[in-house]
């Protein structure tokens, strides 16, 4: 290209420069880096199912792929035998009654569907309260939107509805909506349906509407069942709630998820990906169909592998002598949310893990990139098998011992 057209690109971009920087980048590209060097890095930072898909998903998905049928464009909002089964397992699983056409909608993974509707629902002044420490498009997706984020703190020991109180007293305008998300990626915080009373409550009271993302409804331990926020009485007047089959059936790939509730908010998102896609390909949603109608017995059994990585994690670290880092069991998610050994606390979570990554060849992703509550605090995706759990477990121990001794 010739001097004469060249020029300076001086375009604006308003909305990227309003987002924060992508802090858990950092480690992410560290660890990128240091394999490329040849060193053999346990990486349990990016939440990433390594398990496979059930062998009866794929060979649907396979199937329906051969026939020129679904080669064509699909439909936005899902296909109706897809919306069925969705209804379906809301019934099966949770005794919620859903209207297919009206109230329920298939979305590409989670995060589209949420993301977008919230892009289809806030703009410039509109408020939306949000947990923080979250997952991060939780947060971003209303500074995406244009909105005002108001981040309440979700932390041990505090009273999160009363933390909600006090934002709502202390805001103006009045907020809009509030996102929230149980159990917790990344702090693996989980609620009974009291709880969900409460909120449900609570968003009557101050008229604002409520988006769940149930990503984690099917990954539980100890006996504990994750409740939907739509067993609630009274939450499809104000709430939509997002599923994802990523993890449940480690679908992450395929990108598969469902969004239902209110059929207004409903109506909001299938309007907007009218204009922004023609839905996932029509072949995986066969293969949803399939998964949600289909043996549920590789839910169960993911499950117990994510609890069986939990337990060598937290009991590998927790045992006694030097290296002890003593970590409480999550009850669901494919998480451990852990607050920095007291000897590393000063450090801060990106610091210590850059030297847990350089030191002890183990990535997590520091806590004070899912927002400022999170800092003191690192997590840990069980997305390795048991035996590399072991291997992390053994260079964290001689890491926290090395550092003690020196």
């Amino acid at each position: 290209m010739t001097d004469h057209f060249k020029h300076e690109f001086r375009h604006d971009f308003n909305k990227l420069n309003r987002l924060p920087p992508y802090i858990l980048a950092e480690v992410t590209d560290l660890t990128r880096v240091a394999r490329r060097a040849g060193e053999d890095i346990v990486d349990l930072g990016m939440g990433n199912p390594d398990l496979a898909t059930p062998p009866h998903v794929v060979s649907k998905i396979v199937e329906a792929a051969q026939d020129p049928r679904n080669h064509r464009y699909s439909s936005s909002q899902g296909i109706p035998n897809l919306r069925v089964a969705i209804t379906e397992w809301y019934m099966r699983r949770h005794g919620v009654e859903l209207d297919p056409d009206h109230e329920a909608i298939a979305v590409i993974g989670a995060k589209e569907g949420l993301s977008h509707f919230v892009l289809m629902t806030v703009g410039p002044g509109d408020v939306v309260l949000c947990p923080d420490p979250a997952y991060p498009i939780h947060q971003y997706s209303v500074i995406i939107a244009g909105g005002d984020l108001r981040k309440v703190p979700l932390a041990p020991d505090v009273d999160f509805i009363q933390k909600l109180e006090q934002a709502v007293a202390r805001t103006w305008p009045k907020p809009k909506m509030l996102i929230v998300s149980f159990p917790s990626n990344p702090t693996t915080h989980v609620v009974d349906r009291v709880f969900f009373e409460r909120i449900i409550d609570f968003a009557h009271e101050h008229d604002l509407m409520v988006l769940h993302d149930f990503a984690y409804a099917e990954v539980s331990f100890d006996g504990y069942q994750p409740p939907s926020i739509l067993e609630v009485p009274g939450a499809k007047d104000i709430a939509i709630e997002f599923v994802s089959l990523s993890k449940s059936h480690s679908m992450a790939g395929w990108r598969v998820g469902f969004a239902c509730g209110n059929r207004e908010m409903v109506h909001a998102l299938r309007r907007i990906k009218s204009y922004l896609d023609y839905g996932m390909p029509q072949a995986i949603q066969i293969g949803a169909i399939a998964a949600l109608r289909g043996p549920q017995d590789c839910v169960t059994e993911n499950a117990a592998v994510y609890q069986e990585r939990r337990d060598a994690l937290i009991e590998g670290l927790g045992q006694p002598g030097a290296g002890c880092w003593k970590i409480e069991k999550p009850l669901a998610t494919m998480f451990v949310w852990a607050q920095l050994p007291e000897s590393m606390r000063e450090l801060g979570s990106l610091e210590f893990s850059k030297r847990l990554l350089k030191q002890a060849k183990v990535a997590v992703s520091p806590g004070v990139g899912f927002g400022e509550t999170g800092e003191g605090f690192v997590r840990f995706a069980l997305v390795e098998n048991k035996h590399r759990i072991r291997q992390a477990v053994r260079g964290i121990r001689r890491f926290l011992r090395d550092a003690k001794a020196s």
